[in-house]
């Protein structure tokens, strides 16, 4: 199904992380896909910014899903598509009765995959309280050129007035660049990060179609899909060139999303996270088992990948044969880390990665 099939670790050639993406970039058509629910008051914000999106010559299409909406918002929206710089649909779909992030998400790709005739090669989502940069279509194509899904950056508005919160993003941000440390692969960016919100993913069609869409999650649908996408052996990129602000409201549409989190730093909540150590045993694992599927039949990396993760050479052999490439493996095999659920003050955390990244560079040296 997958052109790097063939390749164990899927390495790509190039990468598309550096340079400042132009409309140049964008050569293919490209939907746009957001779940609105009231969400009148920033839906304005939103739609200056998908009006001041660069896209030069390629066709871009904007559906607008609108989760059976108690307020104005598609009356804006409307009024909005009467003289918009691209083509945009609005939809209004029944309301449920409790939010659901991932039908509602998945509601609005479908509307795109559903044009006759205008099929888009690639799909992007964003959230109805965002603003994606102007370039956002144009680094979007350029880092699926290199892989099959895309998380880009989100930035908070008024992060600085969050501080507890900003120190835990940096926090997984630096804990997931030490993972591909330990386990490089050809298709990340140079410049990554560790988001992966729906208010910032990027996917070709065809990806999207293999993973059969969003599951219908009230929250989570998004690392969700993610998580999916490597499963399969699809290359998930993390890129900070494709950058969406977002807000820093208290009062969020999504259960357990960041609004939530907001609210518990307010409150005085101790925040806790992974311990690093979890992290890095998963990654040097995931890249045992990268090496492995590349050498499937050499029975001594098979038994070192067998001890670490507990599984027979027979058992990996089998795994091997459903799996499109190294990078399925890698994911299927490899299992949560011992005492994965642990987890410790960010400050333990934060003094745990720093020995670790001393004595990866110590190695290396």
């Amino acid at each position: 199904m997958f052109d790097h099939a063939a390749s164990g670790d899927l390495r790509a050639e190039g990468d598309a992380g550096s340079g400042v993406p132009s409309s140049a970039d964008v050569d293919v058509d490209s939907s746009i896909c957001v779940p609105v629910r009231d969400e009148a008051r920033l839906l304005p914000q939103l739609l200056a910014s998908l009006g001041d999106l660069r896209v030069g010559r390629a066709r871009l299409s904007i559906f607008l899903y609108f989760d059976g909406c108690a307020d104005d918002g598609i009356a804006i929206a409307r009024q909005a598509a009467d003289g918009f710089p691209h083509r945009l649909h609005v939809v209004l779909g029944e309301r449920q009765a409790e939010p659901n992030a991932g039908h509602a998400r998945g509601a609005a790709m479908a509307l795109a995959l559903a044009q006759v005739g205008t099929r888009p090669s690639l799909l992007f989502t964003t959230d109805a309280d965002s603003r994606p940069q102007p370039d956002w279509i144009a680094a979007g194509t350029a880092a699926l050129r290199q892989a099959d899904v895309v998380a880009g950056r989100i930035r908070r508005d008024d992060a600085a007035g969050d501080p507890a919160q900003q120190r835990i993003e940096d926090y997984y941000d630096r804990l997931h660049r030490f993972r591909r440390r330990l386990d490089p692969v050809g298709w990340e960016a140079s410049d990554t990060h560790h988001f992966g919100g729906g208010a910032n993913l990027a996917m070709t069609a065809d990806a999207y179609g293999a993973l059969g869409g969003f599951r219908a999650l009230a929250h989570g649908e998004d690392a969700t899909l993610l998580d999916d996408a490597a499963r399969l052996g699809l290359r998930v990129r993390r890129d900070a060139a494709l950058v969406v602000d977002t807000s820093s409201r208290r009062e969020g549409r999504a259960v357990n999303g960041l609004a939530d989190a907001l609210q518990a730093i307010d409150r005085g909540a101790v925040q806790m996270v992974a311990h690093p150590a979890t992290v890095a045993w998963q990654a040097r694992a995931q890249a045992l088992a990268r090496r492995a599927f590349g050498t499937i039949d050499d029975a001594a990396q098979l038994a070192a990948l067998g001890a670490l993760i507990g599984l027979s050479a027979d058992h990996l052999r089998g795994v091997a044969r459903d799996c499109p490439n190294g990078e399925a493996f890698a994911m299927r095999v490899v299992p949560a880390a011992p005492g994965h659920d642990r987890l410790v003050t960010l400050a333990v955390a934060e003094a745990a990665l720093a020995a670790l990244e001393a004595e990866l560079s110590g190695i290396a040296a």
